[in-house]
């Protein structure tokens, strides 16, 4: 097989906040692979908490391209030859060979898995700010989204109030995420009012490894799913003595692949699933809405955060991202119109 791949620089349509970043733009890694003249595309989405960056996802894909060999359904020895490392990359490459492998068969990648089409209604992100302007920017939203995911975690005592002035405009479904802010107290302060206010689950409240985990996970009112610290299967059993609940993205995990292997251990442990993302194109957003089916909650808003979706092709139709019914992914590249 043939393997190439460029970095990419998409632009947010906003300025999108958490508790320890803000971007506008954000790069990210799509590659290409090709085999009896068909190609097959996936996107790398690097998560910089994690040490991994856009050059450096390039150049794992471009040092480890002649280990993909040239048998594009063999995707247990493809991944078993690659490095353990770099795993918005590997995501990339997974993706690309599913890509591929549909299009060989004529068959949609949910389809070739064995699964549904359609998941849950993905939640909409309304990123950290002050109480009275995230209820403005949800008062936007109208009835475009069945679900809102509120980044908390400034560090100012006001993260309550920022779910409580919410509430005050909307009365769809809210989750929230913290990005490992708070502490234990803060935490078990602030999520008996969340449970008041309706809160369905609250995403990785502490610090990743944080000792108080299992006691909040015990006490807490309000659904605990991790985040941070739960990347691929190995973290999936330490994850049920401090979480109700499992964020899988397929840029810290490795790929479709080693998503559907989490979602199992994580049903057999009695955890829930929620299906995550980063900022990312059509093409990123296409691999995990295609395993969006096995997940009980949905958050694939990243291409819809976008200036403009270089990758078109995932329907969002009654808040659900569906995938395409066309053979593999179902998403092409789109070049702009010349200014």
């Amino acid at each position: 097989m043939e393997v190439g791949a460029c970095i990419v620089t998409l632009e947010l349509a906003e300025t999108f906040v958490i508790a320890r970043e803000s971007s506008d733009l954000v790069d990210v890694v799509q590659v290409e692979v090709t085999h009896s003249g068909v190609r097959g595309y996936g996107e790398a989405a690097p998560i910089e908490h994690y040490d991994e960056s856009a050059p450096s996802a390039l150049a794992f894909v471009e040092e480890n391209a002649a280990l993909l060999g040239d048998d594009p359904f063999a995707l247990e020895a493809v991944m078993d030859r690659l490095p353990a490392e770099q795993f918005a990359a590997r995501a990339a490459i997974d993706a690309a060979l599913h890509d591929l492998q549909g299009k060989l068969t004529g068959l949609p990648v949910w389809r070739l898995l064995g699964l549904r089409r359609a998941g849950p209604p993905t939640s909409w992100t309304i990123w950290l700010g002050d109480p009275d302007d995230m209820a403005r920017r949800v008062e936007k939203v109208g009835d475009r989204f069945k679900r809102l995911k509120l980044k908390l975690g400034a560090g100012d005592g006001l993260d309550v109030e920022r779910v409580r002035s919410v509430r005050g405009v909307t009365s769809l479904p809210l989750q929230v995420d913290v990005n490992e802010a708070w502490s234990l107290d803060e935490a078990l302060d602030a999520l008996p009012q969340l449970a008041r206010l309706d809160v369905a689950y609250c995403e990785q409240p502490l610090p990743a490894g944080d000792p108080g985990g299992p006691r909040l996970e015990r006490e807490s009112t309000v659904p605990i799913y991790v985040d941070e610290d739960c990347h691929t299967l190995a973290d999936v059993v330490a994850c049920a003595e401090r979480a109700h609940g499992i964020n899988v993205k397929l840029a810290k995990s490795g790929g479709m692949r080693e998503a559907v292997r989490m979602v199992h251990a994580a049903r057999a442990l009695g955890l829930g699933c929620m299906l995550g993302c980063m900022v990312e194109s059509g093409l990123g957003i296409a691999a995990g809405a295609h395993v969006a089916s096995l997940f009980d909650h949905v958050d694939l808003d990243g291409n819809i955060l976008l200036a403009r979706d270089p990758w078109p092709g995932v329907a969002f139709v009654d808040g659900v991202q569906l995938p395409s019914d066309q053979p593999g992914l179902g998403v092409r590249h789109e070049v702009p119109a010349p200014r």
